[in-house]
């Protein structure tokens, strides 16, 4: 499986054209197909798009609109225009607005396959140069973790020291403590920090929704599958994905989430039969007492097990005061230079105020 599974989509007023060119393509890439710019742009708006494959004419709608859309995206696809109408004049006006390349019809699908290969490779590419560039910025991570008490550095250095292994790690706290910048650092210090992070929130979907965002589905699975949809799981292979708030997980996809941080890492997408597999690192989260749910019998005492082979617990802002002065001052640098404006301090009334604040919601 490819830790890199790229996502296209297919824009053609012709079925047999997009029906074709999804049959070509599935096997290698994520298709999603549309016949007009609203559809495109629906998939667009909902999906990360890599590659961008459309039509210059969509009945009576121009191609070209849509790839000056998806071009003003904040993370554009590539775009790569498809016309029986091939001409010089319209393949440069293409490229002067942004695209990528050029195909005529009647498609020869070797060189479309080829090209779209060239494309992504140029993605891929942009994608790892980005990841070492983030690297270098975070350097070990828990320097985005700011603090000097005691209570942070105990959770800090279990960071340090469970992050080059490979063990699962449940990490506990309130809302705003953190939870997700020591995440973010474990993966960065782990044997993985050049794969991908993936993160899932939990608590924002619904069951059926959170099983298909994990787990993936095959085009008509239920209503509205209208394509096959990778999961997070297949989308994290060979990386670590990050379940926020695990505690909401409903009790039929922990059955499933178990199988698949099990020995035998294997799951289904819904509505699939083809047992798929995931060499994944597993980080959980959660604002919530899991044992207590445990006894209550509101989640599953195995899953609990498999998850908290090492637990972190983030304290809160109240319990680690003496980092306010430190937190206060960072981030006056930072929004002091993003508003370019010159560092200011607080006064001593003004700091006294914050620290003697109790910060329910944290940082």
């Amino acid at each position: 499986m490819n830790p890199i599974q790229f996502t296209i989509l297919i824009v053609d007023d012709e079925k047999h054209t997009r029906d074709g060119l999804r049959r070509l393509l599935e096997n290698e890439y994520d298709v999603y197909v549309a016949a007009d710019i609203t559809g495109a742009m629906n998939v667009l708006d909902r999906e990360q798009i890599d590659l961008l494959l459309t039509d210059l004419r969509l009945g009576s709608e121009d191609g070209m609109k849509l790839i000056d859309r998806a071009l003003k995206m904040p993370r554009p696809p590539i775009c790569i225009m498809m016309t029986a109408y091939g001409s010089v004049d319209v393949a440069v006006e293409a490229m002067k607005r942004g695209a990528y390349d050029f195909v005529t019809k009647p498609l020869n699908l070797d060189k479309v396959e080829l090209l779209i290969a060239r494309a992504l490779q140029s993605r891929r590419l942009e994608q790892e140069n980005r990841a070492l560039r983030q690297q270098v910025d975070e350097r070990y991570g828990v320097e985005n973790i700011w603090g000097d008490s005691a209570a942070l550095h105990e959770a800090l250095d279990t960071i340090r020291q469970v992050a080059p292994s490979s063990a699962n790690v449940l990490i506990e706290g309130e809302s705003g403590t953190g939870k997700e910048l020591a995440a973010h650092a474990i993966h960065n210090l782990s044997r993985r920090n050049k794969t991908k992070f993936v993160t899932v929130h939990c608590a924002a979907l619904s069951p059926q929704l959170l099983e298909s965002e994990l787990f993936g589905h095959e085009k008509g699975a239920f209503t509205g599958a209208h394509e096959r949809r990778i999961g997070r799981f297949e989308q994290a292979n060979g990386g670590t994905i990050f379940l926020d708030e695990v505690a909401e997980i409903d009790p039929n996809t922990q059955v499933k989430l178990l199988r698949v941080i099990s020995e035998e890492r294997a799951f289904e997408r819904v509505g699939g039969n083809q047992t798929l597999r995931a060499d994944v690192r597993l980080i959980a989260a959660t604002n919530k007492h899991l044992e207590t749910l445990v006894r209550e019998g509101k989640f599953r005492d195995d899953l609990f097990f498999r998850l908290n082979v090492v637990r972190i617990t983030m304290p809160p802002l109240r319990d680690r005061k003496e980092d306010i002065p430190l937190l206060v001052r960072g981030f006056l640098r930072h929004f002091c230079k993003e508003n370019d404006k010159p560092l200011v301090d607080l006064t001593s009334d003004a700091m006294d105020a914050l620290l003697s604040y109790n910060w329910p919601g944290n940082v």
